[in-house]
């Protein structure tokens, strides 16, 4: 028996309409999960922990946008992760011109933008990412990166000093803090 199709229609337009209120977070209970996540992150016991609660903040930053938004970011990190570092910064942008807002596609589209080469972009792109969101310890860990690589090593340990205030249980993160001051200050810590 063949089902009508006003009834496929309904089902589809029902289908969409839970997986859009889902989504709906009011944004100011989207802000108080985040709020309490990296509160809960600052005083992680170790760096086990801490590791689950970046994991945590990580998606939901990925997902702080409209589904349109998370459709796009999604397609962004399949590009990048694939070595398409073009496609990836396309899908990106894609997703900031529609809501400018969402911190975490201006630091995709750095991460993807500083694999294509495009250093000056990605750059600009985490200075907005921090402007949006000045508790991203991810962005500022891709700084430190993106400063290591250019032995900026002042600008590399000023970006890790950050990581640690806002992530002091980040795995590693104490010996990359020594080693970097120890090469923008020259002192043995």
């Amino acid at each position: 028996m063949a089902v009508p199709r006003s009834w496929l229609a309904v089902s589809a337009a029902w289908l969409l309409g839970l997986c859009v209120a889902a989504h709906a977070q009011p944004a100011a209970d989207k802000r108080a999960a985040t709020d309490h996540l990296l509160e809960a992150l600052k005083g992680a016991p170790n760096e086990q922990a801490a590791s689950a609660l970046e994991d945590q903040l990580e998606q939901t930053w990925l997902r702080a946008g409209s589904p349109a938004v998370t459709l796009l970011m999604s397609r962004g990190l399949r590009s990048l992760q694939a070595g398409q570092n073009d496609e990836a910064v396309d899908s990106f942008s894609d997703a900031i011109t529609l809501q400018p807002d969402v911190a975490e596609a201006w630091h995709q589209r750095a991460l993807a933008r500083y694999h294509a080469g495009d250093v000056n972009g990605a750059i600009h792109d985490l200075e907005e990412t921090v402007r949006l969101e000045p508790r991203d310890f991810s962005a500022f860990r891709t700084l430190a990166d993106i400063a290591t690589a250019r032995e900026d090593w002042k600008g590399a340990y000023a970006a890790w000093q950050k990581v640690m205030e806002l992530d002091p249980k980040t795995s590693g993160g104490e010996e990359r803090l020594r080693l970097l001051k120890r090469r923008a200050v020259g002192e043995d810590t």
